[in-house]
């Protein structure tokens, strides 16, 4: 007797949020989702950090499969680590008895944020250095990228003077269109790319989900979500004031997105719209929203390895979760209810 053939894979795009470096949350999350043969990747945005995890995906998916886009991935966000530990801002010992990924009992912090709040990125580094570019072009062969067949990639980035959203898609990818999805106004220059000037593109889209929709394709899109929606208590401190500020602007666009999502799914359920016609989309998530909202606002600019590798764990552990409970929704129905989750 014949084995019995293999079931098809179940096919989902991937929307990956920015979030500095708990973008190596995400890191775990793809790390277990690539290790898991019955799926298969056909589209993925991603802003900022989730940029540059789109990018790594992207490229090793193409070159080699997704073991060599794990080792990909690992190879990033470990050099980030190595680049951090030996940089001038590094979380102190009594950091480490604190909390996971704080630095606020750090005197190097302090000064840096200091800094931030006073000097420009023109003023403090005017030579525009930023060792993640280098070690990005290291990893990623963006030429290759470009040129290869692989799953539809998307990063997006905003325009300083126009306000308005860029998409490059897989075929304009760039470290330079990589890093402008990653520019935070208050650390780094604006990025130029073709002659327009960007910030990160969690300002306009974090990450936006109409590319993911505009390639039509399978129905199914999971969020790897970095920025959490709810928070336990009302702010006080003035970082902690301005981290939640940043995380509502970013966070804006995506809601909007789901509520339009939610009512295009209403208009179908209830006949208003031809379901042959408009694609109904089946929404996915994979995120620790009470751990990430507990953690110190200086852990987004911690990328001290043990931090990242805690933070990859929690990612890896979740994306585990996500498979056991809400592996057989994906292909029939949403796993999340847009309604309490995004609306």
């Amino acid at each position: 007797m014949e084995p019995a053939a293999a079931p098809p894979r179940r096919r989902i795009k991937l929307a990956l949020q920015g979030g500095g470096s708990h973008g190596a949350f995400t890191w775990g999350a793809l790390d277990r989702l690539l290790q898991d043969d019955r799926l298969e990747i056909e589209g993925i945005v991603g802003t900022s950090a989730g940029a540059m995890n789109t990018a790594l995906l992207a490229d090793g998916l193409a070159a080699g499969g997704p073991e060599l886009a794990r080792r990909m991935l690992a190879e990033f966000w470990e050099g980030v680590g190595r680049i951090a530990s030996t940089g001038p801002v590094r979380p102190s010992p009594l950091d480490s008895l604190a909390s996971p990924g704080t630095m606020r009992f750090s005197p190097s912090w302090a000064v840096a944020d200091l800094m931030m709040k006073v000097f420009s990125p023109y003023q403090l580094n005017p030579g525009n250095w930023n060792p993640l570019r280098r070690l990005l072009e290291q990893v990623v062969d963006f030429a290759r990228l470009r040129a290869a067949p692989g799953p539809a990639a998307f990063v997006c980035a905003t325009n300083v003077l126009t306000g308005r959203l860029r998409i490059f898609d897989r075929a304009e990818m760039s470290a330079a269109a990589v890093m402008a999805s990653a520019c935070l106004p208050q650390i780094f220059q604006a990025v130029e790319v073709e002659g327009q000037h960007y910030w990160d593109g969690g300002y306009s889209g974090n990450p936006p989900i109409f590319p993911l929709i505009y390639m039509g394709g399978c129905p199914d899109i999971l969020i790897v979500q970095l920025n959490p929606i709810n928070i336990p208590e009302v702010p006080r401190d003035m970082r902690a004031i301005l981290d939640r500020i940043n995380t509502l602007a970013f966070n804006s666009s995506l809601l909007r997105e789901m509520r339009m999502i939610r009512f295009v799914t209403e208009l179908i359920d209830r006949g208003d719209l031809d379901g042959a016609r408009y694609l109904r989309l089946f929404v996915h998530a994979i995120e620790a929203e009470a751990e990430l909202a507990a953690l110190d606002p200086s852990s987004k600019l911690n990328a001290d390895p043990g931090f990242l590798r805690h933070l990859a764990a929690l990612g890896a552990a979740r994306a585990e979760a996500f498979l056991a409970t809400h592996f057989e929704a994906i292909g029939q129905r949403s796993s999340v209810d847009l309604d309490t989750s995004f609306c």
